[in-house]
């Protein structure tokens, strides 16, 4: 049997849909007890109701940038595994980034089908997985403790409170910037390529699908900031994506 057919068999199916589904409980579980705690402590409960329904609306456009995620990785990866990473815990530019890497240190001459075999899934598979659960790890053995101190009051303990709020906006911040950087330094690298200083040879797409991106994320803040429009947040990054990946699809055709 094919990779391709045994990445896309019942059996891959089976394993990554009980992951999703175990996941999917837990949410309706934890949902139903927030509804109750609600009503237990007096909550209006047709304001309740009325943000629940807000908030499934606004989740289905920004669920769209993952179906185009999972869309994207599935001709390389097969369908079942992208969709387990995208709905459990991930992001279409986490994946991407560590498959590609894990591919390259396997050998691959790029994330393809043509290229892989079942070592090299599995290793892909495993990094994929291994890179990122260090967040839940940690809030494991360090949540508590820092969610108490950022609770505590009072005195010196309210200056910690907010030295610790401040920094994490900052890490936050910092690692966002210092990502963004990584990425568009490689496509300006792809773009200034060649021997001379000011020959241009190289792939020009990425870095105007990156600019197309950029641009529409400043159209959705500046709508957000002209009519004070707070619900098109929930919308400007699947719609920055679905409007930046449009682009280089028109883009690409044009050249």
């Amino acid at each position: 049997m094919e990779l391709k057919n045994q990445l896309n068999s019942p059996v891959m199916f089976l394993i990554c849909g009980s992951i999703v589904l175990v996941v999917a409980l837990a949410c309706v579980v934890f949902a139903v007890r927030a509804y109750r705690a609600g009503k237990a402590i007096g909550m209006d409960v047709y304001k309740m109701k009325r943000t629940i329904v807000a908030s499934a609306t606004f989740a289905v456009l920004p669920s769209i940038g993952i179906l185009l995620g999972v869309i994207a990785l599935s001709g390389n990866l097969g369908t079942a595994w992208p969709w387990l990473r995208l709905s459990v815990i991930g992001a279409l530019h986490y994946e991407t980034q560590v498959a590609g890497a894990a591919a390259e240190a396997v050998g691959m001459k790029s994330l393809s089908i043509d290229y892989m075999t079942p070592g090299s899934f599995a290793t892909i598979a495993l990094l994929m997985s291994v890179c990122i659960i260090w967040g839940m790890v940690f809030s494991l053995f360090n949540c508590k403790r820092y969610t108490r101190r950022l609770g505590a009051g009072g005195g010196d303990k309210t200056k910690k409170k907010s030295a610790l709020s401040g920094f994490g906006d900052i890490a936050m911040t910092a690692m966002f910037i210092g990502l963004v950087s990584a990425y568009l330094g490689s496509y300006v690298g792809g773009f200034v390529s060649g021997e001379g200083l000011f020959r241009f040879a190289g792939d020009w797409i990425p870095l105007a699908v990156a600019l197309v991106g950029a641009a529409a994320m400043r159209l959705f803040l500046w709508i957000q900031e002209r009519w004070h429009a707070a619900w098109v947040e929930s919308f400007s990054i699947a719609g920055s994506m679905l409007i930046a990946m449009t682009s280089a699809i028109f883009l690409k055709w044009l050249a």
